[in-house]
């Protein structure tokens, strides 16, 4: 028997950077375990790690190019995939213009440090003001409140988890997510200590999710509320004089028009609107207030609804004004290994053009992705003909995922970079399939920046991919050559492994920074002697440092919010609209064992009871006439699904939900796994016209469906 190989690498399907310990037979994969001596993940992995075997020996991943026939799908060779795009993309541009042909990037892009380092030169060969990504499905009101707060659109806080004794976690399910803009493995461990410290750990949701269940303290909340409680939270903190913004007090500025904003809500006032208390919010702020180290954390339920940029705002704002903020145990900031708040960036690269139809502001080179049908499907001027998608399912994961469908049925021309056919690569004309996983070395470029303890880890490649395959990064450079004709002679000696190292080493802990007789510093060659990763040690304060601002002074009202605040007070002065009988509010959910559509062609992770179903509460399902377990149709404005239900209590009264990622039953695909439990896709039910009027973010949140048995909906 051939002896084992050990090959420690880190994970890279989510945030939580988990450290893997795997064996093989240099081909297949014998056995994934945690690694116990990653200083980071400290043991920890989920289910999903061992999936990394099920994608490296998928007998349906793609390993060739496929070009669409009459006969079906083709193999075909590299020369003739790139002869073929090389030749229908440019002869669009040039018959069209550069706007014609758009670039959406899906979220895997970020999981990878050669598609990071390499997707810019196909953006400037493109040179198109229609760049799509994951980024405006949910996290980009974090970016667009630190780019006009902080200087810079990377330059997040993230929870000092480890540290504080008093963490409030508001519309976000860290449990079952291992963190999301807050890369924590193992967070369940981590919320324990707090508690075992003699902490508190309070969770705000309209469901009572994994991480509530774990927590001292949780409240319902109505969706789509998040901005009037934070408003009032505030008010509490302004009005019993809990300010007190510690050392940052001489770098701030707008704390007077601050204390204007949030004067108007008073939580009585807020009470009814929200679904807690005026005691409750008045405790919640003074307990926080006065905490000694305590930290304010909204994830997606805050992000994807109409006022998701505000809340994210509002969220810095509390941290800052308690004293929680870049100070232990608060929201702090990263030193990572590699610094991206190096290269350029602007705090104006927003509003600088529009989208064609609705007319929504692009941010950093960005529109947001729930226009891209309408771009796509609306004919005139700028109109999109041609599409290049890396990585992403967005008829899966995007709103309105069936208008879609369509749009992209009717382009002229697609290309998708990916290792699947699926329910959105299944209308390109040619699928460019990277090599993947176990066969790509790793350095986790973003996550790093977003991880609750400094580190750093690089995975060389497992085994290496087929002779004849390509990296995406190769693909990246390749598509650009072609597309812009032209090429320099460099694109010979760069590859991600050489500017990781370039990075590495002009980085905080690098040879410029910390050269000595007996150290280099660090380097790729000094990672890979450190299988199991080094730590860099815990979070330190340091926004003075970093601040990116042109004066060097946190903006804690910048007139961007501001101007923005006249919607939130309308909003609040009205009473709402009356709730139509029986109507119902979605709010999305996760389960531990999925990451969106990404997993699900793995059969270890999709066996068990079918979890795509629709969590009810049961008093809502009695007025609605369903039956547990039973179909029923969920309706919405722009389409409707067919899903079973299940009662659960830890649903609050009004709210339903739904997981997301599933939807795999769409003609032109084949993917047999999946189809034992297709499901539905919530993303049929949303309306891509509801968004984020600040940033443009989708806002899925707490959109209004009805609950049918199907008996009745056939007599409607």
């Amino acid at each position: 028997m051939t002896d084992l190989l050990t090959h420690y690498r880190v994970c890279n399907i989510c945030e939580a950077m988990c450290g893997l310990e795997i064996k093989h037979n240099g081909k297949n994969v014998v056995s994934i375990k945690p690694d116990k001596n990653d200083p980071f993940s400290q043991g920890h992995i989920c289910p999903k790690a061992i999936a990394l075997q099920d994608v490296h020996e998928d007998p349906d991943r793609l390993k060739r190019p496929v070009k669409k026939t009459t006969e079906g799908w083709k193999e075909i060779s590299w020369k003739e995939a790139f002869d073929e795009i090389g030749s229908k993309i440019p002869d669009n541009k040039s018959k069209y213009g550069n706007d014609s042909v758009a670039l959406y990037l899906g979220n895997p892009t970020v999981h990878n440090y050669g598609a990071m380092l390499f997707h810019d030169k196909l953006i400037k060969a493109l040179n198109s003001k229609n760049l799509f990504s994951a980024t405006s499905v949910d996290q980009l009101p974090h970016h667009f409140a630190s780019n006009f707060m902080f200087g810079h659109s990377l330059l997040i806080p993230v929870p000092d988890i480890d540290r504080t004794d008093h963490m409030i976690i508001m519309g976000a399910n860290p449990v079952a997510s291992n963190g999301s803009m807050m890369s924590a493995a193992g967070v369940d461990k981590r919320l324990k200590s707090i508690q075992k410290r003699g902490g508190k750990v309070i969770v705000i949701d309209p469901r009572r999710t994994e991480t509530a269940e774990m927590a001292d303290e949780h409240h319902f909340i109505i969706p789509r509320t998040d901005v009037f409680l934070l408003l009032a939270l505030l008010n509490v903190v302004v009005d019993k004089q809990l300010v007190k913004p510690r050392k940052n007090d001489p770098y701030l500025d707008g704390l007077k028009e601050l204390e204007k904003v949030v004067a108007p809500y008073e939580p009585e006032k807020v009470a009814s609107r929200v679904g807690i208390s005026a005691s409750t919010i008045e405790q919640l702020a003074v307990e926080f207030a006065r905490a000694e180290k305590a930290v304010c954390y909204g994830r997606m339920g805050l992000s994807t609804q109409a006022h998701g940029g505000l809340c994210q705002w509002l969220i810095n704002v509390m941290n800052i004004v308690t004293g929680h903020f870049d100070v232990e145990g608060g929201a702090m900031f990263t030193t990572p290994a590699v610094d991206l708040l190096m290269g350029k960036n602007s705090i104006n690269d927003f509003a600088r053009w529009k989208s064609r139809v609705r007319g929504l502001p692009e941010f950093k080179g960005e529109l947001p992705v729930s226009v891209l049908a309408e771009e796509i499907l609306q004919k005139g001027e700028g109109q999109i003909k041609c599409l290049i998608t890396n990585a992403g399912n967005p008829v899966l994961s995007t709103p309105n995922g069936k208008q879609l469908d369509r749009a992209l049925e009717s382009l002229d021309f697609m290309v998708s970079i990916d290792i699947y056919i699926n329910e959105t690569t299944k209308h390109a004309d040619i699928i460019l399939p990277p090599a993947t996983g176990l066969e790509v070395d790793h350095y986790d470029l973003v996550f790093n920046s977003l991880a609750v303890r400094n580190n750093a880890k690089y995975s060389p490649a497992m085994v290496s991919p087929d002779p004849d395959s390509r990296y995406d990064w190769q693909i990246f450079k390749e598509l650009a050559k072609r597309i812009s004709g032209r090429s320099s002679f460099l694109d010979c000696f760069i590859n991600p492994v050489r500017l990781l190292d370039v990075a590495l080493k002009i980085g905080p802990y690098g040879f410029l920074r910390n050269f000595s007789f007996l150290s280099a510093g660090l380097s790729v060659k000094t990672l890979m002697k450190s299988v199991h990763g080094i730590d860099l040690g815990p979070l330190k304060p340091q926004i003075r440092k970093i601040l990116k601002t042109t004066d060097k002074r946190i903006k804690l009202a910048p007139k961007v919010f501001l101007g923005r605040m006249s919607e939130v007070s309308k909003e609040f002065e009205l009473m709402p609209d009356k709730q139509k009988e029986r109507q119902l509010l979605l709010i999305g959910r996760r389960h531990v064992r999925s990451n969106n559509s990404w997993m699900h062609n793995s059969a270890r992770l999709m066996k068990g009871k079918n979890r795509c179903t629709l969590l009810m509460n049961a008093e809502d399902a009695k007025n609605s006439r369903v039956k547990e377990n039973e179909n029923v149709c969920v309706v919405s404005k722009v389409g409707e699904v067919v899903l079973p239900v299940e009662f659960s209590d830890e649903m609050m009264p009004g709210v339903v939900s739904m997981p997301h990622g599933y939807g795999h039953n769409r003609e032109g695909i084949n993917i047999p796994v999946a189809e034992a439990h297709s499901g539905v896709s919530i993303n049929d039910l949303m309306d891509n016209q509801q968004v984020d009027n600040l940033t443009g973010n989708a806002a899925f949140s707490g959109q209004p469906v009805y609950v049918l048995p199907i008996a009745r909906k056939e007599e409607n």
